[in-house]
Protein backbone atom coordinates (compact mmCIF):
# COMPACT_ATOMS: atom_id res chain seq x y z
CA UNK A 1 0.00 0.00 0.00
CA UNK A 2 1.46 3.35 -0.97
CA UNK A 3 1.24 6.38 1.27
CA UNK A 4 -1.12 9.20 0.37
CA UNK A 5 0.06 12.73 -0.28
CA UNK A 6 -0.97 13.62 3.28
CA UNK A 7 1.37 11.00 4.81
CA UNK A 8 4.61 12.97 4.88
CA UNK A 9 6.39 11.06 7.62
CA UNK A 10 10.04 10.52 6.79
CA UNK A 11 10.10 12.85 3.80
CA UNK A 12 12.57 15.73 3.70
CA UNK A 13 10.81 18.86 4.91
CA UNK A 14 13.44 20.93 6.63
CA UNK A 15 13.66 21.78 10.32
CA UNK A 16 10.59 21.54 12.52
CA UNK A 17 9.81 24.37 14.91
CA UNK A 18 9.19 22.52 18.17
CA UNK A 19 8.71 25.59 20.33
CA UNK A 20 5.46 25.84 22.23
CA UNK A 21 3.13 28.43 20.80
CA UNK A 22 -0.23 29.83 21.69
CA UNK A 23 -2.90 28.92 19.12
CA UNK A 24 -4.41 31.96 17.44
CA UNK A 25 -7.99 33.01 18.05
CA UNK A 26 -8.86 31.69 14.59
CA UNK A 27 -7.14 28.33 15.27
CA UNK A 28 -9.14 27.91 18.47
CA UNK A 29 -12.40 28.76 16.66
CA UNK A 30 -11.78 26.23 13.90
CA UNK A 31 -10.89 23.57 16.46
CA UNK A 32 -14.04 24.33 18.49
CA UNK A 33 -16.24 24.20 15.39
CA UNK A 34 -14.83 20.82 14.36
CA UNK A 35 -15.22 19.47 17.91
CA UNK A 36 -18.81 20.69 18.10
CA UNK A 37 -19.79 19.24 14.73
CA UNK A 38 -18.20 15.86 15.46
CA UNK A 39 -19.67 15.55 18.96
CA UNK A 40 -21.62 12.26 19.07
CA UNK A 41 -24.63 14.08 20.57
CA UNK A 42 -24.96 16.17 17.39
CA UNK A 43 -24.05 13.45 14.89
CA UNK A 44 -23.18 15.76 12.00
CA UNK A 45 -20.10 13.68 11.19
CA UNK A 46 -17.72 11.19 12.76
CA UNK A 47 -14.00 11.66 13.33
CA UNK A 48 -13.16 9.29 10.48
CA UNK A 49 -15.34 11.32 8.06
CA UNK A 50 -13.53 14.48 9.08
CA UNK A 51 -10.12 12.86 8.71
CA UNK A 52 -11.07 11.58 5.25
CA UNK A 53 -12.25 15.08 4.26
CA UNK A 54 -8.86 16.51 5.26
CA UNK A 55 -6.89 13.72 3.61
CA UNK A 56 -8.98 13.99 0.42
CA UNK A 57 -7.81 17.52 -0.33
CA UNK A 58 -5.96 17.75 -3.63
CA UNK A 59 -2.20 17.28 -3.11
CA UNK A 60 -1.29 20.84 -4.12
CA UNK A 61 -4.04 22.29 -1.93
CA UNK A 62 -3.01 20.10 1.00
CA UNK A 63 0.59 21.30 0.77
CA UNK A 64 -0.40 24.98 0.31
CA UNK A 65 -2.78 25.18 3.28
CA UNK A 66 -1.73 25.50 6.88
CA UNK A 67 -3.02 22.98 9.46
CA UNK A 68 -6.23 24.75 10.48
CA UNK A 69 -6.84 25.97 6.93
CA UNK A 70 -7.05 22.29 5.97
CA UNK A 71 -9.48 21.78 8.82
CA UNK A 72 -11.80 24.66 7.88
CA UNK A 73 -11.77 23.56 4.24
CA UNK A 74 -12.79 20.05 5.34
CA UNK A 75 -15.46 21.48 7.68
CA UNK A 76 -17.00 23.59 4.92
CA UNK A 77 -17.03 20.65 2.51
CA UNK A 78 -18.68 18.42 5.10
CA UNK A 79 -21.29 21.07 5.92
CA UNK A 80 -22.22 21.17 2.24
CA UNK A 81 -22.10 17.39 1.78
CA UNK A 82 -24.35 16.88 4.82
CA UNK A 83 -26.84 19.51 3.65
CA UNK A 84 -26.28 21.78 6.65
CA UNK A 85 -25.31 24.74 4.45
CA UNK A 86 -24.96 25.37 0.74
CA UNK A 87 -21.72 26.50 -0.87
CA UNK A 88 -23.51 29.72 -1.80
CA UNK A 89 -24.47 30.38 1.83
CA UNK A 90 -20.88 29.87 2.95
CA UNK A 91 -19.51 32.08 0.16
CA UNK A 92 -22.06 34.81 0.90
CA UNK A 93 -21.14 34.83 4.60
CA UNK A 94 -17.42 34.95 3.82
CA UNK A 95 -18.03 37.94 1.56
CA UNK A 96 -19.99 39.71 4.32
CA UNK A 97 -17.14 39.17 6.76
CA UNK A 98 -14.53 40.37 4.24
CA UNK A 99 -16.51 43.52 3.46
CA UNK A 100 -16.72 44.36 7.18
CA UNK A 101 -13.00 43.83 7.59
CA UNK A 102 -12.26 46.26 4.76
Amino acid sequence: MSAGHHDMGGTPAGPIDRREHEPSFWDRRVDALQQMMSDPRRRFWRADEFRLAVESLEPAEYRRLRYYERWITAVSRLLVAKGVLTREEIDRRIEQIRSRAG
